[in-house]
């Protein structure tokens, strides 16, 4: 049934008077609780991305991304549990976690941190400044819903990104995070490839890219040997902040 509400137009404007206020100052509120958030910025204060660590720690950030798929998650999770990893970081599409509310829970509760990747997972590049924003708040929406406070870690979706997209995200809080090796997984080039393309070049602060999506098919297998490389090169595994927090950042001029 349809309800309609009739009033005069003095009461309208006062009214509208409020409702603008209201909103302003909910704005107002909600900016300045994400400013307040710790980012990365260079000496003339231009924002920056995180991509590998420099800290006097012998650590390495092991970052999983989960874009779709509905078989892989829990076996990795299982895997780094077996292998005794935590601090691992997993970047989440927000439009995943929310039909995966289950793995959400089990990743904070094996004492691993998420990171964003944006809600539609959709290039930001392609998108105008409105729409990259508003994808951004309605992951962290999904995220507070779920559970998850203080996401301030984001890898844009498909690792791409530019100056115009450093500056919308370091305006709403987030710390944009790169990698420093790239395991290459994703094309499933097989186990002995991935364990190569993670360990032969190890070096402090390295942040590592792996898949748990289901087109990452090799990934769990070569979980377990990339594990004990790392440890036996005498390396930690860290979370991101937990490496953010040690280090001296390193940057790279974007375009």
């Amino acid at each position: 049934m349809n309800f309609f509400y009739v009033i005069n137009g003095r009461k309208f404007k006062q009214l509208s008077i409020i409702i603008l206020a209201s909103f302003f100052t909910a704005g107002i509120l909600y900016i300045e609780n994400f400013t307040n958030l710790p980012v990365f910025s260079t000496k003339d204060g231009q924002p920056v991305a995180f991509y590998k660590g420099e800290g006097k720690v012998k650590e390495i950030a092991l970052s999983f991304d989960i874009s779709w798929g509905d078989e892989k998650a829990l076996p990795i999770l299982d895997t780094l549990k077996e292998n005794n990893a935590t601090g691992v970081t997993f970047f989440l599409s927000a439009s995943w976690a929310e039909r995966h509310p289950e793995v959400v829970k089990r990743i904070t509760e094996d004492g691993h941190e998420i990171g964003s990747m944006g809600y539609a997972y959709e290039n930001y590049r392609d998108m105008d400044d409105l729409k990259v924003k508003r994808d951004m708040l309605k992951a962290l929406d999904v995220f507070e819903k779920l559970g998850v406070k203080e996401v301030n870690l984001l890898r844009p979706p498909k690792g791409s990104f530019d100056k115009r997209i450093l500056k919308i995200a370091n305006s709403l809080g987030f710390t944009i995070v790169h990698w420093s090796v790239d395991s290459h997984d994703l094309i499933n080039p097989g186990k002995d490839i991935i364990i190569d393309n993670v360990t032969k070049n190890l070096s402090n602060g390295d942040i590592i890219l792996l898949h748990a999506s289901d087109s990452a098919k090799q990934t769990e297998a070569a979980l377990p040997d990339i594990i004990q490389q790392i440890k036996a090169k005498g390396y930690e595994i860290s979370s991101v902040t937990d490496l953010i927090n040690n280090t001296k950042a390193n940057s790279k001029e974007i375009q």
